[in-house]
């Protein structure tokens, strides 16, 4: 009976994403269409939250007017349930996750851990990453999962940006991340499993920062691009070195 229970709780929870998700755009729309100056100001705010404004590549044309579509919709629904999916809680065990190196080898993340502590980053910003891989490499193990695209061209899409549609098998994946490799990580870049099971039980997409030690999370950073801060995971190496 367990099984079947929980299937119906998970499908109500859907349900209510479904229906606060919906809402939530619907009033956005409308305000955006009622109140288009207003909406851009907050909308601009916002991204001054995610970088969006420092990139000289897109202006507010490019982005701003997206939000609220039914594209957006279609994204946020996939953000919002695969939180459903969520297994990663700061002090408990942290999911071994199945990953893919560039080579096709299939491993799991705890094979990258040689210490006793390790930085995942599940996408996001290579440059930010860089500086703490640069600063804590002698105490930290880091690696980067390439998961599924925030922003793809037949997608949530944004003008001006790199093309890039959903990954329909391992290959697109790996094309995609060696866009990525052009950055020069300083540390491993693995992709996910075409099953997005890093994605999924570590709640990541669109990006998000973890800290694990001994097999545990003791790091969850907030849901990127709005809460992506790296300042907090050197914060807490800087107590461990």
């Amino acid at each position: 009976r367990g099984a079947p229970q929980a299937g119906s709780s998970l499908l109500l929870q859907k349900a209510l994403v479904l229906l606060h998700v919906t809402a939530s755009v619907v009033v956005g729309k409308t305000l955006m269409v009622l109140f288009p100056n207003a909406m851009k100001r907050h909308i601009l705010k916002q991204g001054e939250k995610s970088r969006m404004n420092q990139n000289p590549k897109f202006s507010y044309e490019n982005w701003g007017p997206t939000f609220f579509s039914f594209q957006y919709l279609l994204f946020v629904l996939k953000v919002k349930w695969k939180r459903l999916e969520d297994e990663a809680y700061e002090g408990r065990p942290a999911p071994n996750t199945p990953v893919v190196t560039s080579q096709g080898d299939v491993r799991h993340l705890f094979d990258f851990m040689r210490g006793q502590s390790s930085s995942l980053q599940c996408f996001g910003c290579a440059k930010m990453f860089n500086k703490l891989v640069k600063d804590f490499s002698s105490i930290a193990d880091f690696l980067i999962i390439y998961i599924e695209e925030a922003h793809a061209a037949d997608g949530w899409a944004f003008k001006n940006n790199i093309i890039i549609n959903n990954h329909r098998s391992l290959e697109d994946r790996k094309i995609a991340a060696q866009l990525l490799q052009k950055n020069n990580p300083l540390c491993p870049v693995v992709l996910d499993t075409m099953e997005n099971l890093s994605s999924s039980k570590y709640a990541a997409l669109p990006e998000r920062l973890y800290l694990l030690q001994e097999g545990k999370v003791i790091y969850k950073g907030g849901v990127g691009p709005w809460n992506y801060h790296p300042q907090e995971i050197r914060a807490i190496l800087e107590k461990l070195k």
